[in-house]
């Protein structure tokens, strides 16, 4: 196995992916019904080794899909280093309000199944930051 996978067999009775908060004072359910624009999504997704291919083809679904959603700006998927098994994605969105209106969407809601059942997700949203003569809001 490669550095930094997890194996498969700890995750024993899981059955689907799973949705952790990166912050859990704020799930993602909270995050849902705060009003920002623009915002960005990152996902960082921890995968079984064997299961990678089914990851990338899940992943890779899922973001056509979003892609074709009103508010959707652009998308990038990153894989850690040195033959890791955590991916980040982020995703960058006109407002929450787009962004929920396609996460919470039946289609894509079913399309999780899709995950291999290994695959640990930790969504969150973020809000650029205005940092004089660094950053523009």
């Amino acid at each position: 196995m490669a550095p930094h996978c997890h194996d498969a067999t700890k995750l024993q009775g899981v059955t689907t992916l799973s949705l952790r908060p990166l912050d859990p004072s704020f799930p993602i359910e909270k995050q849902l019904q705060a009003e920002a624009t623009p915002i960005v999504l990152v996902n960082l997704f921890t995968v079984a080794e064997s299961d990678i291919p089914a990851l990338m083809a899940a992943w890779e679904k899922d973001a056509n899909w979003m892609k074709r959603r009103d508010g959707f700006i652009s998308t990038q998927l990153h894989r850690a280093v040195g033959g890791s098994c955590v991916f980040m994605n982020y995703a960058v969105w006109e407002s929450v309000g787009h962004f929920r209106s396609a996460f919470t969407n039946p289609d894509f809601v079913s399309a999780l199944r899709a995950y291999p059942s290994s695959t640990i997700a930790q969504p969150h949203l973020f809000a650029k930051v205005a940092v004089p003569n660094l950053c523009a809001a």
